[in-house]
């Protein structure tokens, strides 16, 4: 027995070294086994496997569609555009915006808008529209919210997805073969529905008993895309609003214990992390009924957080970086900031370049999805139990 129990410390490490590094393994990605996002964000979405993007959303996310709409706009006018395409696109920021970085990560075109009827729709749309709300103008004005700026709502959007996938599919089944080589982006969507009701200055009470309708919102959404045949869908959450410079701005206060560290208002942060929170327990719902779908939470108020607290090292001027390079951009003779590198607000309501640059970074990095465990948890202990009865009968046996 002496010879045998002498390799007993080496057969139990070698053991527990085989079972992590077992259960440690990322899941396979094939075509059997749709992929599932984990620690490492959307750099695990193996971008051979995504053919396109379909986005929804608003100005955080419109490429354009706002301004077919309304071709007067002063999104069609510089000095929207000016850094990177050098004229105006319909992107409400000096340059590219998150879905565009994110088109790059995936190896993709930047995406054409719906309303552009010569756009290239090979490698997916957009289908956002700048002032989009999740709930349509009716359900607001029965929230005593009047809204006039787009009647482009989501489920506006989603009509025209609809309409887009019967005119490049024969039948469902081919529908949702397309789709399932796709990444569907809901959102960011429902940030103009709480700023329309914050600013008709509407008591913050009220505005947090509107989260429920514009949660639902989005849900079904995810759910009627899901029904399509999408298995890829990142949904991201509402921005920390108490560090946006039109809140600031339009909420500031002499009293310092309104403010966070960050110098962003508390309660409209939390009003942001109450929406977030809603949002995330509606996809973890959605995800418990479609389990082999992968949904996506992408965090936007960690984003752009993390771009405030490192804002020098990310090449922002920390005085100036929240005031907007430009107020009321798109009139004439409005005055432009020097160099919008160093600012994070373009317009006071929308981000530059740069900022959405640092945030897209960040979101591809460290976004997470949502995932059941329990089969991880399950074959953590079968091979613990395998590896002690192994032992026990060695040990016997010895």
């Amino acid at each position: 027995m002496g010879g045998r129990t002498t390799y007993l410390p080496f057969i139990v490490a070698a053991a527990l070294i085989f079972c992590y590094a077992t259960v440690s393994l990322p899941y396979t990605f094939t075509d059997d086994n749709p992929i599932r996002v984990v620690s490492d964000g959307l750099q695990r979405l193996d971008s051979r496997t995504i053919e396109a993007i379909y986005q929804f959303g608003d100005s955080i996310s419109d490429t354009g569609n706002f301004i077919l709409e309304n071709p007067q706009s002063s999104f069609a006018k510089l000095p929207y555009g000016k850094t990177f395409f050098h004229k105006p696109t319909g992107r409400c920021s000096d340059g590219l915006l998150m879905i565009d970085y994110i088109a790059e990560f995936f190896k993709l075109p930047y995406l054409d808008p719906y309303l552009n009827k010569d756009g290239n729709f090979s490698q997916g749309v957009n289908f956002a529209v700048a002032g989009s709300t999740a709930l349509n103008t009716s359900t607001l004005a029965k929230n005593n919210i009047s809204y006039h700026a787009t009647n482009s709502s989501l489920f506006v959007q989603l009509d025209w997805f609809k309409s887009h996938l019967h005119s490049i599919c024969s039948s469902p089944s081919e529908c949702k073969g397309k789709l399932s080589k796709a990444l569907i982006m809901m959102g960011e969507i429902g940030g103009n529905d709480y700023n329309w009701a914050f600013f008709q200055k509407m008591s913050i009470t009220e505005i947090y008993k509107l989260v429920p309708q514009v949660v639902q919102a989005i849900k079904l959404a995810i759910k009627e895309v899901i029904k399509l045949g999408a298995i890829r869908i990142v949904v991201p959450g509402n921005f920390p609003i108490g560090c946006m410079t039109i809140y600031l701005n339009k909420f500031k206060t002499n009293d310092e214990s309104m403010y966070d560290d960050l110098q962003c208002l508390k309660d409209l942060n939390s009003f942001a992390d109450f929406h977030n929170n809603k949002l995330q327990e509606a996809i973890k719902e959605v995800h418990k009924d479609h389990p082999d779908v992968t949904i996506v939470y992408a965090d936007y108020v960690s984003a752009l957080l993390e771009l405030l607290e490192h804002a020098t090292s990310y090449g922002f001027d920390k005085d100036v970086m929240l005031d907007a390079c430009c107020d009321n951009c798109g009139n004439e003779g409005i005055p432009v900031c020097q160099d919008p590198y160093k600012r994070v607000s373009w317009d006071g309501v929308h981000l530059t370049q740069h900022a959405y640059q640092v945030m897209s970074q960040w979101l591809i990095k460290h976004t997470n999805g949502f995932n059941d465990n329990s089969s991880v948890k399950r074959l953590k202990f079968s091979f613990l139990f395998l590896i002690f009865s192994s032992l026990s009968t060695f040990i016997s046996l010895g």
